[in-house]
């Protein structure tokens, strides 16, 4: 009997604000929100922007006044929606109007210039027109003739101005002991605490049911921490003229967000996975994951991915590529002179390249047995994820036929499992949609060439780079947040960045709207994501409705009618962690060296090992899988 790999928590940031219990979705379709939801999110976006707190029962602006739930829309709404989403590049990151850059120049000298320095502080190799003397206390004095090259700070206008950015004020350095930890591993600590937190359940409660090694960590970042804590500072400091830290290469490598899960966050001691599929990167270790899981290999997987590499360098990187969309091609399609910042992402529309985002993002999941036992609530839940090359290629970058085969697959899996009928009435896609020429064209063919295959008609595409832009590594997480927000909340997004879909987009059997509209109940959601390099990949995910049915039929009424018994109680829970949560309230998981585990408490036996602090051993091997061979 296969297991079911169920979503049972969701956490993570990205532009568009926490991830858990929707908010992040329901920033996006804000408009269409019933009053109490509407009234929920911004009061959450307005603590998580650190314009409000949360004091003695009450919420409080920065100068200490009392603000009543019902007056933050009226107060801040404006100041929430504008620091959401993707807008101009705020200068934390850096400056787009003047960025720092060097410039080598050449200087021809009128006539020899001299001057004094430390001897030390001399360039290997002096160079040939240097003329050194050597003075007294370690000094020396040196004259130039000729020419001389120099390197002079300098700046210049970046022609990239726009990214999906954490919402403005969202600050993790603060929420913990980071020690000078690079943002994407601050933002791992907060994603994954979320997440953990979101199910309502403690993590020693779930972990109780289990053995030790049936708990895995899946995840990885593509890019790995760019910022000066990480390899940002080791390319970069020596040419500064500052010193490479011991910490820059180990904190910048593309594991470490796996390694900080399960070191400071879960304290787990089995499966650890880490793979990077560029742009596919979150659906690699999903994956994983899932596939651990039907196996029996792991009951409870946290997976998830971050990258945070809004910096000059990443971004020069793609914009040299043509990738990115840049000033000029912004103020071209709209022909007034004026690029819209708000607007830059333009899936499926007259676009002309993506918007680089920032995110982590993390879920949790649970097999069906173990869902029964914790009565953990039930999110969705992922009947499989496919991952296809291109095969030959002349362009690295370009696509290929990998991912007709992902999306075939992941199709007529949906169907073999749920039906004909789900598939062509209750399913919808989440889109790559990365906002490029190209990419408008070849996926849409992927979509309508499969659309007329299993009959499906007037198809729903959603595309969440259109409002938190191109994450990267978590890209495909942004796509699962928002595929579990349609299914709770029954609004499709449409993409509003857009006045039409392009020509050249083929269309004939998708609806890919340009405004959010209220669906029916969906049964299925297809995650596609597209990588450099032939990297495909696509997941079937199931609704909750759905998920819940097929657990009745395999598990029986008896068994359901005790778990949802279970389900009250953690419910409960999740409603007291939201409200925390709303209110700012985080008190992220961080166990630097807490319940470290001595060799000592390992007791080895030839069957088992136990160790302390689990309620449960893990059994060793002893059975031969290979007894028809030997």
């Amino acid at each position: 009997m296969t297991a079911l790999p169920l979503i049972v928590g969701l956490g993570g940031i990205n532009a568009s604000g926490r991830t858990s219990f929707h908010q992040g979705y329901r920033r996006i379709v804000i408009d269409m929100l019933e009053k109490e939801a509407r009234l929920e999110t911004f009061v959450g976006l307005a603590s998580l922007m650190n314009l409000v707190s949360f004091k003695d029962g009450e919420l409080v602006d920065k100068e200490g006044n009392v603000v009543e739930r019902g007056q933050i829309e009226e107060r801040f709404g404006q100041q929430i929606l504008d620091g959401t989403l993707i807008r101009k590049i705020e200068k934390e990151h850096f400056d787009a109007d003047a960025t720092p850059w060097q410039q080598n120049m050449s200087l021809k000298l009128d006539k020899p210039i001299s001057f004094e320095l430390r001897a030390k502080e001399l360039p290997k190799p002096v160079p040939s027109t240097w003329k050194v003397e050597t003075l007294e206390d370690g000094m020396v004095r040196v004259e130039v003739i000729d020419t001389m090259q120099i390197r002079h700070e300098t700046t210049r206008d970046n022609p990239i101005k726009a990214a999906g950015q954490f919402p403005t004020g969202f600050d993790t350095s603060g929420m913990y002991n980071s020690r000078y930890q690079p943002k994407g591993l601050q933002a791992t600590i907060f994603g994954a605490s979320d997440a953990i937190y979101s199910t309502g359940l403690t993590w020693e409660e779930i972990t109780r049911h289990i053995s030790p090694d049936e708990v895995g960590s899946y995840s990885a970042s593509v890019f790995g921490q760019v910022q000066n804590e990480g390899l940002g500072g080791m390319m970069q400091n020596r040419d500064r003229g500052e010193r490479v830290s011991t910490k820059n290469l180990a904190l910048g490598l593309n594991t470490m967000s796996t390694d900080f899960i399960n070191a400071y966050v879960t304290g787990s001691v089995g499966t650890t996975f880490t793979s990077t599929g560029a742009c596919a990167t979150f659906l690699y270790n999903l994956k994983a994951a899932v596939q651990d899981i039907q196996a029996g290999r792991v009951k409870l997987a946290i997976v998830g991915s971050n990258d945070c590499a809004v910096t000059p360098e990443v971004i020069e990187g793609f914009g040299n590529m043509s990738a990115l969309a840049n000033e000029e091609g912004l103020k071209k399609l709209d022909g007034n002179g004026v690029a819209d910042h708000r607007r830059t992402s333009r899936p499926f529309g007259n676009n002309c390249g993506f918007t680089i985002g920032e995110a982590a993002q993390f879920i949790v999941l649970m097999s069906d047995d173990l869902a029964l036992k914790t009565g953990a609530k039930v999110m969705g839940s992922i009947a499989d994820v496919f991952t296809n090359a291109d095969g030959v290629k002349k362009s690295i970058t370009a696509p290929g036929p990998g991912n007709y085969i992902t999306m075939a697959k992941s199709v007529a899996l949906a169907k073999a499992v749920l039906g004909e009928e789900s598939v062509q009435k209750r399913s919808f896609i989440l889109a790559h949609g990365s906002s490029t020429p190209q990419n408008r064209v070849t996926e849409s063919q992927i979509y309508d060439r499969l659309a007329d295959t299993f009959n499906i008609r007037d198809w729903p595409v959603a595309a969440p780079k259109a409002f938190v832009g191109h994450t990267i590594g978590p890209a495909s997480g942004d796509q699962v947040a928002m595929a579990l927000g349609v299914f709770e909340h029954n609004i499709m997004p449409g993409i509003t960045t857009i006045d039409k879909v392009a020509d050249d987009v083929e269309d004939q059997y998708l609806n890919i709207a340009t405004e959010h509209w209220h669906c029916s109940d969906m049964d299925i959601a297809f995650i596609n994501s597209k990588g450099f390099g032939g990297n495909n990949a696509t997941a079937t995910l199931i609704s909750p409705k759905v998920s819940l049915k097929m657990m009745q039929s395999r598990h029986g009424e008896e068994v359901m009618n005790d778990y949802y018994s279970k389900l009250e109680n953690v419910e409960s829970a999740q409603l007291a962690y939201q409200q925390q949560a709303d209110n700012g309230d985080f008190n992220l998981i961080y166990k630097f060296g807490d319940g470290m585990i001595s060799d000592s408490a390992l007791e080895i036996k030839q069957d088992a090992i136990s160790i302390d602090g689990f309620a449960q051993e893990i059994a060793l091997p002893t059975n031969n899988p290979f007894a028809d061979m030997v």
